[in-house]
């Protein structure tokens, strides 16, 4: 029997795209080598200690889908040991506690998310059971979701919670949602159910994968910066790092489109690279803004999601070590809230930031907590390389044969922030597989 010398391949980024694709590809028997630029692996997707804390470098600790969602499938796949506690309940909706307040300063109440449509009249109540009925059979395709739910049911509230889910779960407004991205985000939900929390949060996912990485045979290099991606005769071939040459079969790319295209030297212009170019101009990144609590008391008092579609710029909340307290230090909890920032306000993120601590004042009223530190995601380092629904069109292909993109930069369509990273990189798996 001949020996087959399966492929060998390079990955350009240590984040949570570049290791699923590494941990798949190094557990199928391929020679794997990893290149990370940061002296650590996970990028926005692992934790950072402050005061006994155990903070997110960016993504929260929860998994949008939990213990079915795509990426715990994939994680489960690929053997890596990850604990993931369902949330109960998925999501509470924070509404002001005097009908026809429209803020929290009069006190608050909480209702589950599938009660929201009983804050509708009874008109646009069977409205909306009939719109939700007939887009599964209709879907539609170019509107965002603001505009969608415009045209048929003119009502605030529709317009606060679409702001408020679509800020919490894509750092977009619904303004800036498009209603397909957003109706495949609804039909993941009632597929693969609410989130869940990886015990130890997301360092706990990135080091399991590094011990399939590295068990099966693969090396993760970090402190080291890819500064070319080597291509010949349309096919990538390699890369260029320290001014040393590494050579592969394929070539992944975690570092979303945008950054990827930089990467390329003396490429010829040909007709279908100057149209990728072309899909790369509507790439836009989301920005966001977390604010980390800590607090003696429980402040919100459940594992789930709490959205506050009634705060000035807080989206959501989350209190994960109501079901993990080790990521706090004893007899403390942590609270994070996210907010979007929309991109014509990124050049007054302070005023922004003002805003959400205002916001948290009133949602957490007569309760005691330490703003323990505030993140903001913008720039070359933002919430995602490319907006949910606006990578739909390039996707994990690049012009060049053999070189993918996988990351928050290529996402798979309607997965909510790291199940659509994992959507996107089974996607590559199965091409490469």
């Amino acid at each position: 029997m001949n020996n087959v010398t399966k492929p060998r391949v390079i990955i350009i980024g240590a984040g949570l795209g570049g290791l699923l694709s590494a941990a798949k590809l190094a557990m199928s028997g391929y020679e794997v080598e990893v290149f990370e630029r940061l002296p650590m692996i996970g990028g926005r997707f692992t934790n950072i200690e402050y005061k006994g804390f155990a903070l997110s470098t960016g993504a929260l600790h929860m998994l949008p889908h939990g213990p079915s969602g795509p990426l715990a499938q994939m994680l489960k796949s690929v053997g890596a040991d990850v604990n993931i506690v369902r949330s109960d309940p998925m999501a509470l909706i924070r509404i002001p506690s005097i009908d026809g307040d429209n803020d929290y300063k009069n006190g608050s109440k909480d209702i589950l998310f599938k009660n929201f449509p009983g804050q509708l009249s009874k008109t646009n109540r069977l409205k909306i059971a009939v719109l939700m009925l007939t887009t599964r059979v209709f879907p539609p395709k170019k509107d965002s979701l603001e505009e969608w739910f415009s045209r048929y049911i003119k009502d605030e509230w529709l317009v606060k919670l679409a702001d408020s889910f679509c800020g919490w779960s894509l750092s977009l407004r619904g303004a800036d949602t498009s209603v397909k991205e957003a109706f495949s985000i609804f039909s993941n939900m009632y597929r693969y159910s609410g989130p869940g929390v990886p015990i130890g949060g997301c360092k706990a996912v990135a080091d399991a994968l590094a011990d399939v990485i590295t068990s099966n045979g693969s090396t993760i290099h970090t402190g080291k910066d890819v500064s070319e991606i080597i291509v010949k005769d349309g096919k990538a071939v390699g890369i260029l790092v320290d001014g040393t040459e590494h050579f592969g079969d394929i070539v992944i790319s975690n570092i979303g489109h945008v950054e990827t295209n930089r990467l390329y030297n003396n490429i010829e212009l040909s007709e279908e690279y100057n149209q990728y170019l072309e899909q790369l101009k509507n790439i836009k990144p989301s920005a966001g803004v977390k604010i980390c609590l800590a607090a003696d008391e429980p402040l919100i008092g459940h594992g789930g999601v709490l959205l506050t579609p009634y705060a000035r710029r807080v989206n959501g909340i989350n209190e994960v070590t109501n079901i993990d307290p080790n990521l706090a230090p004893p007899g403390k909890h942590l609270a994070v809230s996210h907010q979007c920032v929309q991109w014509d306000n990124l050049d007054e993120l302070e005023q922004e930031i003002e805003l959400g601590l205002q916001d948290i004042k009133e949602i957490f009223a007569g309760k005691k907590y330490e703003v323990l530190l505030i993140q903001s995601y913008s720039g070359e380092w933002p919430v995602n390389r490319s907006a949910s629904g606006l990578d739909v069109n390039v996707k994990n292909s690049t012009p060049f044969k053999n070189l993918f993109i996988v990351g928050d930069g290529a996402k798979g369509e309607g997965g909510i922030e790291v199940e659509g990273i994992a959507l996107g990189v089974a996607n590559v798996m199965e091409r490469i597989l």
